[in-house]
C-alpha cells in the first residue's frame, strides 16, 4: 500500500460538505502517519479571546498585540484543552515538531513565556483538535471530501481567518465558488 503524508498541508473541506463540523472549514495537517492523522482548523474563531482565555488560567497577558486576538476551535477532539500552532525558535515541555519551522505544543510553559514577551512571533491558539484514524483521511480524500494542497505560513499567520480558506483555494488556482457539488473522478 503506498503511503503519503499529509503533514504541513491544508485541507479543504468540499462544498458539499455543507453541514457538520468540517463545513467550510481549512484545516492544518499537523501530523500524519501509520496511526492516523491530527490537524487543527485555522479559520474558525470563536468569540474567547487570548486575553480572555489567558485570565481563565490566571496568566497575565499584557502584550497589546495579542490581547484581542481570537481562539479558535481546533477540532472536536478535547475541547477543553489548547492547542499552541508556532514558529519554532525554541523547544517547549509537549511540543510536537511539524516541520523545520512549525511545531504545535500544549504545555502550559510556551503560555507563560508568551505572557512574558519570550514566546513565538508568530501563533495561533485553538482549543481542541481533529484526528483521523489509521486510513480514514485517505478514506475521505478519495470519497471528495477535501481538497489538499501544501500548506504556507503566510496563510497560517499573516491572513486573518476569513480569508485564509480563499487563500488556500488560489493556491489550487481555484476560486472556492468555481468547485460544483457533485465533483467527478479524472
Amino acid at each position: 500500500m503506498s503511503k503519503f503524508d499529509l503533514t504541513h498541508h491544508f485541507l479543504i473541506a468540499m462544498p458539499a460538505m455543507q453541514e457538520g463540523f468540517f463545513a467550510g472549514t481549512l484545516t492544518y495537517i499537523c501530523e500524519h502517519d501509520e496511526n492516523g492523522a491530527l490537524g487543527i482548523v485555522v479559520n474558525r474563531p470563536i468569540s474567547l479571546t487570548l486575553s480572555d482565555m489567558f485570565n481563565q488560567i490566571n496568566i497575565p497577558l499584557d502584550n497589546p498585540q495579542l490581547v484581542n486576538r481570537p481562539v479558535y476551535v481546533g477540532g472536536p477532539v478535547q475541547v477543553e484543552r489548547g492547542f499552541v500552532l508556532h514558529d519554532t525558535r525554541q523547544d517547549w515541555q509537549s511540543t510536537l515538531r511539524i516541520t523545520d519551522q512549525l511545531a504545535l505544543t500544549t504545555s502550559k510553559d510556551i503560555l507563560e513565556a508568551i505572557s512574558e514577551g519570550r514566546g513565538p512571533a508568530n501563533l495561533l491558539v485553538t482549543l481542541g483538535y481533529s484526528g483521523w484514524e489509521p486510513g480514514q483521511l485517505e478514506h475521505e480524500i478519495n470519497e471528495n471530501i477535501w481538497l489538499t494542497v501544501p500548506a504556507t505560513e503566510h496563510i497560517l499567520f499573516h491572513l486573518p481567518a476569513e480569508e485564509r480558506l480563499g487563500a488556500a483555494m488560489a493556491l489550487l488556482g481555484v476560486s472556492y465558488s468555481m468547485l460544483v457539488e457533485d465533483a467527478g473522478h479524472a
